[in-house]
């Protein structure tokens, strides 16, 4: 009997949700043992025409991460879809945007504009720009084109499941393949990791007090068994699901929101803000202001990981 056959694809992305992968360490082995990995760019010599070559729905399952930031990642976005049973958006960037949707809150014009001409360690005195064909000796080269949106896998096909996470942890990549494996995957639509809020699953003493003062985390070194957020830490997790393992929590660090939001919460970035409102100490204006001048970088904070997949979704453009 056949065994599955599997893809992984890397879009818009940092490489670690291929890299998380590969942390299975030998239990990679198991994986490599139930199914015939078809296509993985980063591990494995297979071309798209490869891929163009095969039948439709031939693949069983691919795990799709990064966003969707190019004419070429929605072109195999999209034949990936054609050619998988079962399509999963693996990964933050792919579930909800993640890093790269950052870039919503400006333009294609004004990141270009930064990155090849305004920035200090340039040299690019032509002020030239990345062109989509350029004619050399050999023949013509050509770019792919970016969009003005960064946007999720979903925003562009139909997508089975979500795995998310900064990368996903190796628990959930192994629970993943084995309800495949068993023929256990839950309804279309689900999301692999926990129904809950990660302050739902978080054991640390809370106390329900009000705080006075937000911290970056540099400034304070806090208590590892009371609340971070009590401390004045911004920490995400009462806006963010839970199933990561608690491990930045674990560490003493703030959850920065890579899973996205819970069950029932629109908009994670939104919630957020209505979470710090309920506790911050500040009932006049010069507290509000306060609290403003505290929170450095808001955009960052608040919509790290889920701006392509929030209702604010980008920075409104100027029409031309």
């Amino acid at each position: 009997m056949a065994k599955p056959k599997l893809a992984l694809y890397w879009a818009a992305a940092c490489g670690g949700c291929d890299v998380a992968v590969l942390d299975t360490n030998e239990k990679i082995l198991d994986i490599a043992s139930l199914v015939d990995i078809v296509f993985w760019p980063i591990a494995v010599d297979f071309k798209y025409h490869h891929v163009k070559a095969m039948a439709d729905k031939s693949i069983d399952l691919c795990l799709f991460n990064g966003a969707i930031r190019s004419t070429e990642q929605e072109e195999i976005a999209t034949l990936l879809r054609a050619k998988s049973k079962v399509l999963v958006a693996f990964g933050a960037c792919a579930c909800h945007g993640g890093i790269p949707a950052l870039a919503n809150f400006t333009s294609r014009a004004e990141i270009l504009q930064r990155v090849y001409i305004e920035a200090p360690s340039n040299s690019n005195e032509q002020k030239t720009l990345p062109q989509l064909q350029t004619k050399v000796a050999e023949g013509e080269l050509e770019l792919p084109e970016l969009f003005d949106d960064v946007k999720t896998l979903a925003q562009v096909v139909p997508v089975e499941y979500y795995v998310p996470g900064c990368p996903p942890p190796v628990d959930l990549i192994l629970k993943l393949v084995d309800l495949y494996a068993t023929g256990k995957l839950p309804p279309a639509g689900a999301t692999v990791a926990s129904d809950k809020s990660l302050c739902d699953e978080c054991d640390r003493i809370k106390e329900e007090k009000k705080v006075t003062k937000f911290y970056r985390p540099h400034e304070i070194i806090p208590d590892p068994k009371k609340c971070l957020l009590e401390q004045g830490i911004i920490c995400c997790g009462p806006a963010t699901r839970g199933g990561c393992g608690m491990r930045c929590i674990k560490a003493n660090m703030p959850c920065r929101g890579c899973f996205g939001p819970p069950p029932g919460v629109v908009d994670q970035g939104a919630k957020m803000l209505s979470a710090i409102a309920s506790i911050y100490q500040g009932n006049d204006t010069a507290g509000i202001n306060r609290m403003l001048e505290e929170v450095v970088d808001p955009a960052g904070t608040f919509y790290r990981f889920g701006m392509a997949d929030s209702m604010l979704k980008r920075k409104r453009l100027q029409k031309s």
